[in-house]
């Protein structure tokens, strides 16, 4: 059978990829078809939509389009009308579906979806950050950061951490051990993306004796002894007040509770 040539114009007032994913999707059921896609992203005016329309006509080609302009809808269609083009609403049948059940009436805003997917990839690659920089892993690209969570173990740098990425910040965390010097790079780094978490040594105390119990650790040792965690925790707090950090207690406190502090804090405004 002989192919036949047919042109398919994509047009939207947004990206078009949502266009473009039904018609490729709907496309696969005709192999015998040659089809060219030319796509029309962007499309604000009516002067556009009739110039597009005009090539379309030329090319006796067939309109798919997803405009959540009222305005640019009926002018599509009007001029298709006029110009004997056939056209493809994909999305405002459903639209007006979605009206009649919710009633509700659609925003008519464009590319809301494509501020959606962005805010989740955002996420993603937030969370993907907060994973290679957790306890000062990848330490030279630190300063990439949107928050960086210092402080001795066990103070929940890591789920925190983790929660604010979630949130959409990149965050970074790097543990304060008892006498020993901080990475370099952060004196590079602006205090105001620093914040230093510190928790009451008794507490501290009772938590690291339940990894402790399940390491096998000894009660004498350093990391659980009451002493030595009092004096890591004094070092960090003279740490954080020298550097001119913020300071959060994260004692009594939940990972979320804790994370909003620390948005309240530095000034941030998470993605939902």
């Amino acid at each position: 059978m002989v192919k036949r040539e047919r042109h398919i114009f994509i047009v939207s007032d947004s990206t078009g990829h949502t266009c473009e994913l039904v018609v490729r999707a709907a496309l696969t059921q005709f192999k015998t078809t040659e089809v060219y896609l030319h796509k029309f992203p962007d499309i604000r005016s009516v002067e556009e939509v009739v110039d597009l329309m005009e090539k379309a006509q030329r090319l006796r080609g067939v309109v798919a389009f997803t405009f959540v302009i009222p305005e640019l809808r009926r002018t599509i269609m009007e001029e298709g009308i006029k110009r004997a083009v056939p056209t493809i609403d994909v999305l405002g049948p459903v639209l007006s579906r979605l009206q009649d059940l919710l009633e509700l009436s659609p925003m008519a805003i464009p590319g809301l979806f494509r501020h959606l997917r962005r805010e989740y990839y955002d996420r993603i690659e937030a969370i993907d950050f907060a994973v290679k920089h957790d306890d000062g892993r990848n330490i030279r690209t630190i300063g990439d950061a949107d928050i960086i969570l210092v402080g001795v173990s066990r103070t929940s740098k890591t789920p925190i951490s983790i929660y604010l990425a979630y949130r959409g910040f990149k965050t970074a965390n790097i543990p304060v051990i008892y006498k020993r010097p901080l990475p370099e790079i952060l004196k590079k780094i602006d205090k105001n993306k620093i914040v230093g978490l510190t928790v009451d040594p008794y507490r501290l105390k009772e938590i690291r004796a339940v990894r402790a119990e399940r390491l096998h650790m000894s009660p004498d040792d350093p990391y659980i002894n009451l002493k030595s965690v009092q004096k890591e925790v004094n070092y960090a707090l003279t740490i954080f007040k020298e550097k001119g950090w913020k300071i959060l207690d994260v004692t009594s406190k939940s990972i979320e509770e804790a994370a909003t502090i620390i948005m309240e804090l530095l000034g941030k405004r998470n993605l939902n």
